[in-house]
């Protein structure tokens, strides 16, 4: 795949840039040439940029909720009046929950819906208006696996993520002909911290959730799944848009 100069000198928002994917994403994009911003709730933002920025990148850092309409106004404005109009967007901020659906407590269904599936909207909404008045852009989702068939114990996260997904085909088909593609990747096991920080109930029957481990138990190194965003973001894939791809070590085949 090539690296260098596939971005050109372009804007990337990543969301989620302080580790995971969303780390990854950011360093892969600037590798191939975007100015990025790494926006996350967390401090650790700094760090992403300061791998980019030790080799040679371009990045900054910008604290945001979300799930918050002005946090996201206030970090887009910030990153257009420092780095240019945004004519990339990778949404990749995200949380997961495990619990008996019976037992979840409301505000954390409410905290994944907000995160994974507001803040997805609210992103796109922000950046969309300077995508439209500065010759297009790209704009990548993450849904998941669990968007993609049932999956036990995370009826919040798998709503969120199938949310995400749709959103993305809407959206795809109503900026079709203005000059913004819009797609989504949909990843299984990626070893990241959010996957492996997660509390399972403790009355799990890890039989139900068989279906969604790979052969193997292979968990992907967060790498594949940003090469794959860098990709689709890319002039490369003009013709792909609406997609919702998986990465998943055919869990979903």
């Amino acid at each position: 795949m090539a690296e260098g100069n596939r971005f050109g000198g372009r804007t990337a928002i990543v969301t989620g840039a302080a580790s995971g994917i969303g780390r990854a994403t950011a360093q892969r994009l600037a590798a191939d040439g975007a100015a990025v911003a790494c926006l996350d709730m967390s401090d650790a933002a700094q760090a992403t940029v300061d791998l980019i920025t030790e080799t040679g990148g371009t990045a900054m850092a910008v604290a945001v909720d979300v799930s918050d309409v002005d946090s996201v106004r206030s970090a887009v404005a910030a990153v257009e009046a420092e780095l240019g109009p945004a004519r990339v967007l990778a949404n990749i901020a995200g949380v997961l929950r495990f619990a008996n659906a019976h037992e979840m407590p409301v505000d954390q269904w409410d905290l994944v819906i907000d995160v994974n599936l507001k803040g997805t909207f609210l992103m796109c909404q922000a950046v969309i208006p300077s995508m439209l008045a500065n010759g297009g852009g790209a704009i990548v989702n993450v849904a998941s696996s669990a968007g993609m068939f049932g999956q036990a114990y995370v009826a919040a996260y798998g709503a969120s993520k199938g949310g995400v997904a749709i959103m993305t085909r809407a959206l795809a088909w109503e900026y079709l002909k203005r000059d913004i593609r819009v797609n989504a990747i949909a990843p299984g096991g990626v070893e990241t911290p959010m996957t492996s920080k997660v509390d399972f109930p403790a009355d799990m029957d890890f039989t139900l959730i068989e279906k969604t481990i790979a052969v193997g138990n292979k968990m992907m190194d967060p790498a594949e799944p940003a090469g794959l965003i860098s990709y689709l973001a890319s002039d490369e894939a003009s013709s792909i848009n609406g997609a919702v791809i998986p990465i998943d070590n055919g869990i979903t085949a």
